[in-house]
């Protein structure tokens, strides 16, 4: 019975153990998940406030970072340029809100989290247009998360 006991003692602490780990994964997730979407309420932010370099800080600021829209650019300056250029105005730039966000954390098989993948739609409600003439679209972001910042690497929308 002793035999029986210690096993049962040793089994329960082990469930709960990994419960603990299970829970801690968890809360793990629900941060990552939760710094990605304050990132994008910060893009929101800056975007509605007609300050393009911020909405710019939520990008990896890498020659590797991709935007592919009607056309692709590649590098975090070819992509600030892009933006400048196609709302070069306050009121082309409008007012920017997301919805349907879905945050997937892509965890590597040690359980560390450096990439997620980002779908959601946006709108623009605005009175003047230029090059930007779509208000409403999809998008599909792949973020890197380096020196404890989530960062995008690869913006897909289609505008």
């Amino acid at each position: 019975m002793r035999g029986h006991g210690a096993r049962l003692v040793l089994g329960i602490l082990l469930v709960g153990m990994l419960g603990l780990g299970c829970t801690n994964l968890n809360s793990q997730a629900a941060q990552e998940d939760a710094a990605i979407r304050e990132t994008l309420n910060k893009q929101i932010t800056a975007w509605n406030r007609g300050d393009i370099p911020a909405f710019m800080d939520t990008y990896e600021n890498s020659p590797e970072t991709t935007f592919i829209g009607k056309t692709l650019a590649k590098g975090f300056a070819p992509i600030l340029e892009r933006y400048k250029k196609a709302y070069s105005t306050r009121e082309q730039m409008g007012t920017l809100t997301f919805s349907d966000l879905d945050v997937r954390l892509l965890p590597t098989s040690t359980g560390a989290t450096e990439y997620a993948i980002v779908t959601g739609k946006y709108h623009l409600n605005r009175a003047a247009k230029d090059q930007a003439t779509k208000d409403d679209g999809i998008f599909s972001l792949l973020w890197h998360k380096s020196g404890g910042h989530w960062k995008i690497m690869l913006d897909h929308t289609s505008s």
